[in-house]
This record gives structure tokens, sequence and C-alpha cells, in this order.
């Protein structure tokens, strides 16, 4: 039987009815609301608007109705009918929640964080709805604004270990090639090959770096999409199939419920680098297991591989820019120093161990918080 909500006075301001009671604007609760920095709405059964503060109506449109007042400021291919989830908070009592709502409003767009709930009298039964609204455009132009800053600095600072790393290289080939140069005007031309073949070495090294850190910085995804770990994963193991030739690669999803959605752009380059060094340290045959677990609001992504192993001693030094345990020529000690200042981006951190049966682990462990898993690198 639908409960009859009787409107007093003007459709805009707050009666003393059942609604009015539980949600309206009188005395210290009006003088409270108004000063509130969140626009707050209360609506009725019909989703008619009962009242409204004066931070709602600056940042949304109100109508007669809730549903129509935050549609007309939205894309409803993105966020859908409002009509529906404003009816879950009214009808079944569901809280919904709306992270970075778009809403277009007298030419300018803004950011909100809405929030629809229901509204309940004093013996529990659901009498109409509040939506909560924040208008978040300054605090995300803010965060854009120092994520930008973090960017410049995690570049500046790998670009400093770069410029590092060439420049001994680059010392060592000035020098043979002018001692080359001199040899030759002197017709000893053995020793001038031996040190272009030094200054080739040196060479060889500088376009080493170079590419390590073209092909961590390649992406399948753009920098604003959204996937599972497991494709996320999966999408990272293709990637490198073709240095895969000889390795088994499996993954193994030991989550007891699903994950939703995170940021992907930086988590696959992390993958795809960890797997990578999984293949290189079997040497062409082994096996790679990737294990996605999920306990306590957390994440674990294990890289578990059936190769060589790494000196013990080695477990803290291993992600120190420039350190590496691979042979002379075969590595340059940056990807998985990149991959930790990654993954502690993140709020999350990652280890490296050896397993007692053999081969290499290494685990990244993520905090499952939608805020954590979405921030921007």
């Amino acid at each position: 039987m639908a409960r009859e909500v009787k409107q007093h006075g003007d459709p805009q301001a707050f009666s003393n009815s059942s609604v009015g009671n539980q949600a309206g604007f009188s005395g210290l609760a009006e003088s409270i609301l108004s000063s509130l920095s969140v626009g707050v709405v209360a609506f009725d059964l019909d989703l008619k608007v009962r009242g409204a503060n004066a931070e709602a109506r600056r940042v949304i449109d109100l109508g007669e109705c809730i549903d129509s007042s935050l549609a007309a400021g939205t894309e409803e291919r993105v966020w859908g009918d409002w009509r529906v989830f404003l009816r879950a908070a009214t009808v079944d009592g569901k809280r919904g929640e709306f992270a970075r709502v778009k809403y277009q409003s007298c030419g300018r767009q803004r950011l909100l964080h809405i929030v629809c709930m229901p509204v309940r009298d004093n013996g529990g039964a659901i009498v109409g709805g509040a939506v909560v609204v924040e208008d978040v455009t300054e605090k995300a132009d803010a965060e854009r604004q120092l994520a930008q800053v973090e960017r410049l600095a995690a570049i500046g600072k790998v670009a400093g270990r770069v410029a590092h790393e060439l420049n001994n290289p680059m010392d060592g080939i000035l020098r043979y090639i002018n001692l080359a140069s001199r040899i030759i005007d002197q017709g000893d031309y053995d020793k001038a090959r031996e040190y272009l073949q030094h200054s080739r070495s040196g060479l060889m090294r500088m376009v080493q770096i170079l590419g390590e850190l073209l092909e961590f910085s390649r992406s399948t995804y753009s920098a604003f999409e959204y996937a599972t770990v497991d494709k996320i994963a999966a999408d990272a193991v293709k990637a490198m199939e073709s240095r895969a030739e000889g390795v088994q690669i499996r993954i193994v999803h030991d989550c007891p419920s699903a994950i939703g959605p995170v940021k992907v752009m930086s988590l696959f380059q992390v993958f795809c680098n960890l797997t990578k060094n999984a293949i290189d340290a079997m040497e062409g045959g082994g096996t790679l297991t990737i294990r996605i677990g999920c306990a306590n609001d957390a994440l674990t992504v294990e890289f578990r591989d059936t190769g060589r192993g790494f000196p013990a001693e080695d477990a803290m030094r291993i992600f120190e820019p420039f350190y590496t345990t691979k042979g002379p020529g075969k590595g340059t000690g940056l990807g998985l120093s990149i991959c930790k200042d990654i993954i502690e981006k993140y709020g999350g951190r990652i280890t490296a161990e050896n397993a007692p049966e053999g081969g290499g682990v290494f685990t990244v462990h993520l905090p499952l918080t939608e805020a954590v898993l979405k921030r921007q690198e």
C-alpha cells in the first residue's frame, strides 16, 4: 500500500510532513544545513524535490523532480537512468555513491561526488530520500596538478639515473675514438681496430639502456583505461610471447570473489617487466606461474619462476637503480627499480625471494581500496 505524503506550503521548502520531520530545514537544522559546504536535497517517494540548501542549488539545476535535475546535467550513456538509482534508495533502502560525475550547468562543467540515500521515519519506514552533492572540481584539479608534478619528478629522477649510466660508456667511446685516430695516423691499424671495437661495445651498452626504457614504457592501454587484474596479467603475457619460447606460463586466480576494474597502464608495465625477467631467468625453458590472490583487503600478484634464482644477499639491493644480477650485457638494472616506484605510488610494495624448490618469486602487494587502485600515476 502506497504511503501518502502530504505537502504544505511552498513545494521548494521543507514542510512539517513526515518527510519534513526527517530531513527538513527547520530551526537549528536549517541553519546547520545552510552552512554546509556540501549540497543536500530532500525528495519524497515520487522523487519530487521537497527542499535543498544553497550549495545544492549552486551546483545543480534543481527542478521539480530530483531525477530529472540530475539527468539534465549528466550523460545518460555514462551514468544511466538516475530514476533507477533513486528508486533503489526509496524502495529498497539502498545507498548509492557516484564519484567524479561530470555535470554540465550554465555552460560550465563540474565534477560532483553524489550520494543517494533513503530517509526513514521514527518507525523505520522509508518516507523519501536525500541526495548529498559535493563539488570536487577544484580538488580534482589540484590532484591532477599534484600528479603532474609527481610525474615530472619521476621523469627527472629516471632521466638523472639514465644520464649518469650513459655518461660512462660515452666517455670511454670518445677516448677510444681519439686513440684510434692517433694510431691510424701512425699506421697501427690492428690497435686502431681494437680501440674501435671497445667503442662499439660502449655504444651497444647505450643502445641496450635506451632500448630497455622504450620497451618498458610501451603500453597496449590508454592512460585512462580500466581492466581486471586477470586481463592485465594475460595481456602482459601476450606482449612477452616472442620471448617465451620454451617457457610455459599459466595464470592462477586464487581470489574468493571478483576484483573490480583498476587503473591499468602502469600495472601493465610492471607485469610486463616481471614476466620478462622471469623468462630471462629461465634461459629458454621452465614454468612461470602468475598467481593472483586477495585476503585481508590486500591484492597479491605473485610471479614464480623455475629459473636460477638470485643470491640471497641481493634481495634488498635488487630494486636499486642499475643494480642487476644478470650477466654482462644482459641487463641494465632499471626495470625493477621503476617497478618499485610505480607500485609505491599505488600505496603498495614489491618483494623478492628465492623459492625453497628453486627459482625466484616476485610478489606485488596492493591495497584493495578503489581510491588507491584507481589513483593516477
